[in-house]
């Protein structure tokens, strides 16, 4: 394995010290040290990143998509110990962080065959027509290009899937863009060791040591150089709401503004149409109890919201979810931070006029338990905090009057990640009145299901309008998720010797 210092910076392909030092906060074990990154670092990591885009954004997508299949290979070989540092740090299962291995591996093995096939490049020709009356026309060809360095900020609650070799890396570098990546202070030694698996990839294939980096960082500061730094061209971003805003502003702000693709959050509504909730309020109720306890309600399409017509069959969803909750002991969430926000979510909620409490089990220190409320239509439109997302096991059912109630209500939802139908046949015409505010709120709209679990494919879209996320036109899970770093680039009249190899018969 790679001779690695601990707690260093992995930039232009080596392991340096520098910058201040802090101590991380694993869930077991031993803490260790890490260097934090300053302007010193990030200018020399994005200096490093602008030259590898010289040769990496001209490469050719077979020498991307080995670059992607070797990424993959080498955290496959290192994954015992990948797995076994992130369980430390997270507090995560084993089988959960297996799982979430394979994913990583497995995107970035689906983004190497999807550039093979080139049609992400959308790739256009426009012949010239120079007898055309009253003006020729020029010849006219364009093509997707990558756009430059980018950043990208890992995760909290994916330390693998969502961070230092996760959807935005793979992305941007299936593009053709080198990377400059913020390790997330929850797992600092999970990303040293994906840092190590993806520059050992790097040094087999011969490409540029700068096309890819890793800054450990616990300060806003290192962030903030990051995002300013004028050779960064995007970045990509999954976090918190006041984190995502603040750096989306100083994307904005910069002599030159770039776009900052961010995933915020999400209270994931689910409505409950009512031939479905009759038919089988119980196995509704166990499920989204399975949903918003998976995890410790750590994902960001955790359903949050659910929405029903009062009645006998909402008292019995209410029961089996009750139930259901009841029985899932506190276990530990990703940091000490989360929990104590968790908690602090949890109370508001319960100290808010006209919401009941069904469920607040007990937990201190870094664990989470559930939580489940209810409230009514009326005090939901009240109190805005309501729809406000809580990270972790918490739900809120809201008792609606009636049909038309829960359309207002829908209407006046922020832009969400996710949006679910639990329905039957009979609840079709109601379905098709929700349906066209759904897909102006959401980027996934799912029927008969829970959108915890988020399938890498070529259809999905994981984002949303604002405040789910920055940029609705975007996705960070899915092929699509490519396009994000990427401009298009038109050429006209421009010799073959000049055109890139892509717009050429047989580039590849």
């Amino acid at each position: 394995m790679d001779a690695t210092p601990d707690g260093g910076h992995l930039i232009a392909g080596a392991w340096v010290a520098g910058g201040p030092t802090f101590e991380s906060a694993p869930a077991t074990g031993t803490p260790r040290r890490f260097f934090s990154a300053t302007e010193v670092e990030v200018d020399a990591a994005a200096r490093a990143a602008e030259d590898a885009f010289a040769s990496f954004g001209w490469s050719s997508r077979k020498a991307r998509a080995e670059f992607l299949d070797a990424i993959a290979a080498q955290m496959e070989a290192r994954g015992a110990d990948i797995t076994a540092i992130a369980q430390e740090e997270t507090g995560l299962p084993a089988p959960r962080l297996a799982g979430e291995l394979a994913r990583t591996t497995g995107q970035l093995r689906l983004f190497a065959r999807h550039i093979l096939a080139g049609a992400y490049l959308d790739r256009r020709h426009d012949v010239a027509l120079p007898d055309r009356q009253p003006l020729p026309r020029p010849d006219i060809r364009l093509m997707q290009r990558p756009i430059g360095p980018v950043a990208v900020f890992g995760a909290s609650n994916f330390p693998l899937a969502f961070s230092v070799a996760g959807g935005d890396t793979a992305s941007a570098l299936a593009a053709g863009c080198p990377v400059v990546v913020k390790g997330h202070p929850a797992h600092p030694g999970t990303s040293q060791k994906v840092a190590e698996a993806i520059d050992a990839a790097r040094a087999a294939l011969d490409l540029h040591p700068g096309v890819f980096a890793l800054l450990q960082s616990f300060t806003v500061e290192g962030g903030t150089a990051l995002v300013r730094h004028p050779l960064i061209k995007a970045v990509g971003f999954t976090g918190s709401l006041g984190a995502g805003r603040a750096l989306f502003d100083l994307c904005a702000a910069r002599p030159e503004p770039i776009p900052f693709f961010g995933e915020l959050g999400s209270v994931n509504p689910m409505f409950l149409l009512p031939a479905a909730l009759k038919a089988r309020s119980g196995t509704l109720g166990a499920g989204w109890a399975g949903s918003l306890s998976m995890g410790v309600g750590q994902f960001c399409t955790n359903p949050g919201i659910a929405f029903a017509v009062d009645g006998p069959d909402t008292d019995a969803f209410l029961a089996a979810t009750e139930a259901g909750l009841g029985q899932v002991a506190p276990q530990p969430m990703l940091t000490d931070g989360i929990a104590a926000a968790f908690r602090r979510g949890r109370d508001h909620v319960a100290q808010t006029p006209a919401v009941r409490c069904a469920l607040k089990a007990d937990a201190d220190g870094r664990n989470g338990a559930p939580a489940l409320f209810e409230t009514t239509g009326a005090a939901f439109r009240a109190d805005s905090s309501l729809a406000h997302e809580v990270f972790g096991p918490l739900g809120i059912l809201v008792r609606v009057e009636d049909e038309d109630e829960m359309v207002a209500l829908a209407a006046g939802l922020e832009g969400q990640l996710t949006a679910t139908l639990q329905m039957d046949a009979d609840d079709t015409p109601l379905a098709k009145r929700l349906m066209p505010i759904l897909e102006r709120k959401a980027g996934r709209v799912l029927a008969n299901g829970f959108p915890t679990g988020v399938e890498v494919c070529d259809a999905m879209v994981h984002g949303g309008p604002y405040p789910a996320s920055t940029n609705f036109g975007a996705t960070s899970v899915g092929t699509m998720a490519i396009r994000r770093f990427l401009r298009p680039v038109s050429y006209q009249n421009l010799p073959d010797a000049l055109l890139p190899a892509d717009l050429l018969e047989g580039g590849a």
